[in-house]
């Protein structure tokens, strides 16, 4: 095996059997790496400071309890789908990373191939080399994803789509930790494109006493809280050298404060530590908080030595560790802001800092009391671990507290200096992330410090990302205005920003009651819930979105135009009721209730046509909606509605886009492309390419000029170009349909939530374009990957892509049957009568599309023959029973129905059974006009 290993900007990383994706400048977006245990330290390094023993990296105390947990992830592993994801979330300190790294650990013993992913923006990366990450096409990997909250989403996307996770024969399995679930919503909703099962996990508090809670143990067993501390209080002993019999758990045990995992193995350590001292441990959590930093402290001055005898030392200049312990507390209390640093990066901070010590001498004396992570690493300042420690440890030396604990005077300087200062850095997403963090704990974190810094510098909270937004918007105490500032520097909400959507939906939502109360009126109430509606929309909370939007249409509705008190005011509110109306079909068919998407878009359009019949400035928002509407009657297959409501569109388009081309170029060629599409299905073929041409067109000259903009509305547009030219035999077909799978391909790689469903859905015309053009292998391949896609997309929601699905398992039971793989093209038909079935079961509005289903499977059999014959009478007099309903006949089937019926007849006499043949005649008779 050849690998080949390339140098970006004096970085160089390379990977066996998986992708590596990397920024323009050559940083990665991640890395991936083969998960390893940690060797533990020797006990003499652990003792210096006794929270290196609560790393879980370390894994001094051994696994115990989480055993329905672990049990639930081992089942997530080894049933189910062959790509799942699981987001598995708790709050800090809760157990997360013990419970992975046990999970790990198993999973490489059975055989799986276990791979961590290290985000790579703002993060100091692993040294340069390379991963052998191959393996059999049928192998089991697991990756693991540390801090998944804190990525953009978009980041993310990129690594669910890594190779690694898609060889064919192959099961995956990606788990996401994260603090909390916010994020998880629009991460699902990217997955719903992707080919992969979703689920969550959340990872309760430890249960109280015995009996209380899930996972605890019969009456007069240990609970689960103290077999855990003795298992802890155990393995810290040995470190120390010294017995644990006698050394007793807290009686405030079973308080709230101890249903973390952290929390009960401070409380061990602390115990036994408190017993080699021969010291008293405190009984609560703040109290044991505060004696592992003293220990802290102790360790820093024990090292510096006895700071009143050095002016009498006999070698001062041979000390090999000079930094006092209040410069070394200054420093730790940055890098518990910045985390770890390159070399240079970290002499500027440090060097910044006004520490009267050189930079080089304070970072070599930090790193022996807080050693890299990873060894290979060229870093400085790693920070105090656990990341809950780390974070009671700023609030602690934050003044403003009642702890028994020194705050320091510098600490709220230090902040601003790294936050808004002229150092400010990289590290601005991990700082604001640990002081809102501490502000859920300590409640002097966010008057004093938090938000007067936001208040100062509202973009920080944005820089923050998604993530601390969401966390933002959850502090009891953060006050609606300082939330109204952070939100006046998101983008705008006409587009969708991925990374940043679900933290302002987050917000957005926090903020609602305070905007309805500052809106007052009915009609800006609305409005407000309007706007909520398309951040929700963004976010992945679709069924939010649709509730908000409803909300907003019922409160624009109770506004009588009559009783305003001038005809622009009535006029105002007529507009207003017909966008919110829009804006809700909108919604209502992103979760696939099409029908009453319909409704209320045919509504707006006839409060919209009455105002632009009075005024000409409403004919853009009557164009829309109009559009709008011919999109929901194509969906309900009324073409010659849909084609006379797009016709109408189009004429309005036209006269907009001649008085001002570059404000309404774009809708004409949306409105023309939709226009073909309706010509070419009501059986006029020629009128269809020229309109989709004229289309074409115009969006090829706009995505020149803003590719982002327009390159998704130019693959749809090609998309309907190819089937124009194939009803026309036109050459260029194929062409159209390579192009168009190519762009949606593109999209996709960037953004599957919102384009692998179009991919799909053109591939497979693709592979009947294929078949036509004599290409029967790639036609196959292209077939078989819609079909690959959408059975994913549609097993987390039918509604909106069950009929999707359902063509393309008719398109490639067709593409099947002729290249002779009959066995292969009648499962696939069968599959489409089993999707249809269904989805006519809950609208009778599908059972022409049922009848053309089963007259497709019935078609197949056949043309097998032989046993299949009776298999097809079946489905043949099924078929007939749904063609003679009315709305079947006037979806055109009866044509259909009568030429399968006829051959079916044919090949049963051909095949001896007369009887059979006259039965299927009089079925066909009976229909026939």
């Amino acid at each position: 095996m050849t690998q080949h290993v390339r140098a970006e900007n004096g970085f160089a990383y390379g990977a066996v059997g998986a992708d590596i994706h990397v920024f323009g400048d050559g940083v990665p977006v991640y890395l991936l790496q083969r998960w390893r245990a940690s060797a533990p330290p020797d006990d003499g390094f652990l003792r210096e400071m006794p929270s290196r023993m609560l790393n879980a990296r370390f894994g001094v105390v051994e696994f115990t309890g989480r055993s329905a947990e672990l049990g639930a992830l081992r089942r997530w592993r080894d049933d189910g789908a062959r790509l799942a994801v699981r987001w598995l979330h708790a709050p800090g300190g809760q157990g997360k990373t013990r419970l992975a790294d046990r999970f790990a650990q198993e999973s490489a013993a059975d055989g799986w191939q276990v791979v961590t992913a290290t985000h790579g923006p703002g993060s100091v990366l692993p040294p340069p080399g390379s991963q052998d990450l191959g393996a059999a096409a049928d192998a089991r990997t697991l990756l693991i994803v540390d801090y998944a909250d804190r990525w953009p989403l978009s980041h993310l996307l990129w690594l669910f789509s890594n190779a690694l996770l898609h060889r064919p024969a192959g099961r995956a399995r990606v788990l996401l930790l994260a603090r909390s679930d916010d994020v998880w919503p629009a991460v699902r909703a990217a997955l719903a494109n992707q080919q992969a099962a979703t689920s969550a996990q959340f990872l309760p508090p430890l249960p109280g006493a015995s009996g209380e809670g899930d996972g605890a143990g019969e009456a007069g067993t240990e609970s689960p809280r103290t077999e855990m501390f003795t298992a802890a209080r155990d393995s810290f002993a040995v470190r120390y050298g010294i017995p644990s019999v006698g050394i007793t758990a807290p009686e405030t045990l079973t308080s709230a404060d101890f249903g973390l995992t952290l929390a009960v193995h401070m409380a061990a350590l602390v115990a036994v530590d408190a017993r080699a001292a021969g010291r008293r441990p405190p009984p609560d959590l703040a109290g044991l908080t505060s004696y592992l930093l003293d220990r802290e402290h102790l360790h820093w001055a024990r090292l510096y030595g006895d700071a009143g005898d050095a002016d009498h030392e006999i070698a001062p200049s041979a000390k090999a560790f000079r930094t006092p312990p209040e410069v070394m507390n200054r420093t730790v209390f940055t890098a518990a802001l910045t985390g770890p640093l390159a070399p240079a990066k970290g002499r500027d901070v440090v060097g910044g800092m006004g520490l009267g010590l050189p930079a080089g001498r304070v970072l070599a004396d930090h790193a022996v009391c807080y050693p890299r992570a990873d060894p290979d690493q060229d870093t400085v300042l790693e920070p105090l671990y656990p990341d809950r420690l780390s974070e009671d440890f700023l609030a602690l030396t934050l003044p403003g507290h009642r702890a028994e604990y020194p705050a320091q005077p510098w600490a709220g300087p230090v902040v601003d200096t790294l936050l808004t200062g002229s150092v400010a850095d990289s590290w601005t997403p991990r700082a604001v992330t640990f002081l809102v963090a501490a502000a859920e704990r300590w409640p002097h974190i966010g008057p004093r410090y938090l938000y007067p810094l936001l208040t100062a510098a509202p973009r920080l909270a944005v820089a923050g990302g998604s993530g601390v937004l969401s966390a933002l918007a959850a502090l009891d105490g953060i006050a609606p205005e300082l939330l109204e500032a952070v939100a006046a520097h998101f983008p705008s909400s006409q587009r969708p920003d991925v990374d940043l959507d679900p933290g302002i939906a987050a917000v957005s939502v926090r903020l609602l009651p305070h905007r309805l109360a500052a809106a007052g009126h009915p009609g800006d109430q609305a409005a407000e819930r309007h706007r909520l509606s398309i951040l929700l929309h963004h976010a992945g909370r679709l069924e939010e979105a649709v509730a908000e939007s409803g909300a907003a249409v019922e409160q624009y509705r109770v506004i009588d135009p009559d009783g305003m008190p001038t005809p622009a005011l009535a006029v105002a509110v007529q507009r207003n009721l017909a966008v919110g109306l829009k804006a809700h079909g909108v919604r209502l068919a992103a979760v696939g209730r099409r029908a009453e998407a319909l409704a209320v878009t045919e509504e707006s359009v006839d409060i919209l046509r009455g105002l632009a019949e009075r005024d000409r400035r409403f004919l853009p928002d009557l164009a829309s909606a109009l559009l709008n509407v011919g999109r929901g009657l194509t969906l309900a297959d009324r073409w010659d509605e849909a084609t006379a409501a797009t016709r109408e569109c189009v004429a309005l388009h036209q006269e907009l886009a001649a008085a001002d081309p570059a404000a309404h170029e774009s809708d004409l060629a949306a409105s023309l492309v939709a226009l073909g599409l309706c010509l070419g299905r009501t059986g006029r073929p020629e009128e269809a390419v020229t309109a989709t041409r004229e289309g074409v067109s115009i969006l090829r000259r706009l995505a020149r000029a803003e590719p982002a903009a327009y390159t998704p509305a130019l693959a749809n547009a090609l998309t309907n170009l190819a089937a124009a030219l194939a009803r026309t035999g036109g050459r260029d077909a194929v062409p159209a349909g390579r192009e168009a799978a190519a762009l949606y391909r593109r999209l996709a790689t960037a953004n599957p939530a919102s384009y692998e469903s179009q991919l799909a859905n053109v591939l497979s015309g693709l592979g009947l374009r294929l078949l036509m053009a004599g290409q029967p292998d790639e036609a196959v391949a292209a077939a078989h990957e819609s079909v690959t896609i959408l059975r994913r997309l549609a097993e987390r929601r039918p509604e909106a892509h069950g009929h999707f699905l359902a063509e393309a398992q008719g398109a490639l039971s067709t593409v099947l049957l002729a290249t002779g793989r009959l066995d292969d093209a009648l499962a696939a038909a069968d599959e489409c009568v089993a999707v249809r079935r269904r989805m006519a079961a809950a609208d009778p509005g599908v059972m022409p599309k049922l009848a053309h289903a089963l007259l497709n499977a019935t078609g197949i059999r056949a043309e097998a023959g032989g046993s299949r014959l009776t298999e097809a009478v079946h489905l043949f007099i099924e078929a007939t029973g749904v063609c003679g309903r009315r709305d079947a006949i006037a979806a055109g089937v009866g044509g259909l129905h009568q030429a399968v019926g006829s051959r079916l007849a044919d090949r049963l006499a051909a095949e001896g059974r007369p009887d059979a043949a006259d039965r299927i005649r009089r079925a066909v008779t009976g229909l026939s006009p």
